[in-house]
């Protein structure tokens, strides 16, 4: 739901865009892109994923259980920006950013239906290094796509519960946004998708008290993190 309204915002952002630039117009502030370098902050909001394979194993007492993600809640992310003039098109960013959110995991046992839920609340730190390649400017607006990495880490994790992740993932990131040229500052609305390379589940749980809580672990084989983030550029 709402990676639809993240898709639908920057959408109508970009029509709006596209209907006002049918005539030439001022340009604002039409040297700034040729500036080096740029710096700017950020603020957004996104939502979080696992995409998990279960293993369908069987405990000693006969039980299966299954994992997943019923539902999502939006997080709040802000950063700082940094970016490399490198070609009229094509820039190198430099993007840290903060993401707060949560995740809810819920397993279930195929035959009796029983269910146990696990709430992973996340402050992750990411690193993104992509390339921004933009198109012709037009008046006040010029679309753009990215792609890049990003390297996460993530402060939250907490031993000693059913479900236990690793901190470190990295992402690979796609994206697009379009860079709105205002008076006294640019406003940058982007959208993009994040798609966690690293397996998070960690299997080793010697950090595990109750030992009834194994079985959890026991029915994934892998975790990995997605994540759609919509984020507002200020430079």
């Amino acid at each position: 739901m709402f990676v639809k309204r993240f898709a639908t915002i920057l959408f109508a952002l970009l029509l709006a865009a596209g209907a006002a630039a049918q005539t030439k117009k001022p340009q604002n502030r039409p040297y700034i892109d040729l500036r080096r370098w740029h710096y700017g902050f950020s603020v957004g909001m996104h939502v979080q994923d696992f995409e998990m394979v279960n293993t369908g194993a069987v405990t000693s007492d006969g039980q299966v259980w299954f994992a997943d993600v019923p539902g999502y809640s939006p997080g709040f992310s802000v950063g700082v920006l940094g970016e490399l003039y490198l070609h009229r098109y094509v820039s190198l960013r430099f993007v840290p950013q903060l993401h707060f959110g949560e995740k809810r995991v819920l397993f279930r046992e195929q035959a009796t239906g029983e269910e146990y839920s696990q709430v992973m609340k996340s402050a992750q730190l990411a690193v993104s290094v992509n390339v921004k390649y933009a198109a012709e400017r037009f008046n006040n607006y010029r679309p753009y796509v990215m792609a890049g990495i990003s390297p996460a880490y993530d402060f939250s994790v907490r031993k000693g519960r059913a479900l236990l992740l690793k901190p470190f993932n990295t992402y690979v990131e796609v994206g697009l946004g379009c860079d709105f040229y205002l008076p006294f500052f640019k406003l940058i609305p982007e959208l993009k998708f994040c798609f966690g390379l690293a397996n998070l589940l960690k299997k080793d749980r010697p950090d595990l008290v109750d030992e009834s809580l194994l079985k959890y672990t026991e029915a994934l084989d892998k975790v990995s993190s997605r994540m759609v983030v919509l984020t507002f550029y200020f430079e």
